[in-house]
């Protein structure tokens, strides 16, 4: 199968090297021309276990290639994954000006019949009003050209993302048409999935199960670190708390890590974008609230440590950090606990030096 993936960032890339190794023929589109230069000489942008050795082969035995040309990429595939960014706008909403720009593009240049997967993390409601951006652009030109929009959230992570792609545990199936999801289906089916790893709902629904997860995986870490500040003063070992409870059943050992926050270019942006969503809609969100809260909070317990142990005054103390990335074997520092541990210790009047293997 012929797969456009436009975007060239961490989703979109990881995305389309997996599935040229499960067979398929890819075409990344990206604006960015001098990472697409870069691709195409087998530059990764990113640290990512695996994916230099995808990129290599693949560009190789003509699996994978690039373009800058919005144009080229809808013209080569049957299925066009929009992949690209959602960051966080001024009002805490998903900026969802790149998604609706390739549905634009999309509705001005399609020829021929497509299916559209929205693999970015987009609000609900969000699909159809791709689809109407396309629908559109297509009625403008006086066409009559079948484009069907589905969600297919991407579930990956950052330092795991290659081995979640090829051995997912599930895959969202958001398309209320049968013939969509059954094509859908087919573009997976070289990994042999069983039919149980197929959640099947309507587009809506695929859109909120991508923040409800990334809220309940949050949910975990903050409620962790809060159960890790309460005990400490009690004299309990958090460890033992973790190891205790995670045996349940019920609860399981995943996320019970108790440490200085969550980072990175979900969690948090996510939660505020439910947290937008739940205030367009009049729906309060209290826990999502005190999660965000807390998570911001967590990282300047460090500081509160440093003094503790050095004084208050800790103007001109040398301070090592070993590790800035918000997590381990990845370079990504978007929203890494670590940056607001360094903002605090420049303004106390410390001077750092930082250490990591990738960022």
């Amino acid at each position: 199968m012929d797969i456009t993936v436009f975007g060239g960032g961490y989703v979109g890339l990881v995305s389309a090297a997996c599935f040229a190794e499960i067979g398929h023929r890819v075409r990344c589109v990206d604006t960015n021309a001098k990472r697409i230069a870069s691709l195409e000489q087998g530059i990764m942008p990113f640290h990512e276990p695996k994916m230099p050795e995808l990129l290599a082969r693949h560009r190789e035995n003509g699996g994978m290639s690039f373009t800058t040309s919005a144009e080229a990429g809808i013209e080569f595939g049957e299925v066009l994954m929009i992949a690209v960014g959602t960051p966080t706008a001024e009002d805490g909403a998903a900026d969802l000006t790149q998604v609706f720009g390739v549905a634009e593009q999309i509705g001005a240049m399609v020829k021929h019949p497509k299916l559209v997967v929205v693999k970015s993390t987009v609000p609900a409601g969000s699909c159809a009003k791709v689809s109407r951006f396309i629908r559109d652009g297509i009625t403008k030109r006086g066409a009559g050209i079948a484009v069907q929009v589905i969600s297919s959230p991407e579930f990956l992570r950052e330092g795991s993302a290659v081995d979640d792609c090829m051995r997912p545990d599930r895959i969202i199936l958001g398309a209320t048409d049968p013939a969509a999801r059954d094509h859908l289906r087919e573009l997976y089916a070289p990994l042999r999935l069983t039919s149980d790893r197929f959640i099947e709902m309507d587009e809506a629904s695929a859109e909120l199960t991508k923040y409800a997860a990334n809220l309940m995986l949050a949910a975990r870490i903050s409620l962790m670190n809060e159960l890790a500040n309460l005990a400490e003063p009690l004299g309990a070992d958090i460890e033992a708390v973790r190891r205790g409870i995670g045996s349940d059943p019920r609860i399981g050992p995943a996320f019970l890590a108790a440490g200085i926050g969550y980072g990175g270019s979900c969690f948090p942006k996510d939660i505020r974008a439910l947290l937008h969503l739940g205030r367009a809609v009049e729906v309060p969100l209290p826990v999502a609230e005190a999660v965000g809260e807390l998570n911001r909070n967590q990282p300047l317990r460090v500081i509160a440590k440093l003094r503790d142990y050095f004084g208050e005054d800790l103007a001109g103390r040398v301070i090592a950090m070993w590790g800035l990335a918000y997590k381990a074997g990845t370079d990504d520092i978007r929203e890494s606990p670590a940056r607001v541990i360094l903002e605090a210790l420049w303004e106390a009047g410390c001077t750092v030096q930082a250490h990591d293997r990738h960022a």
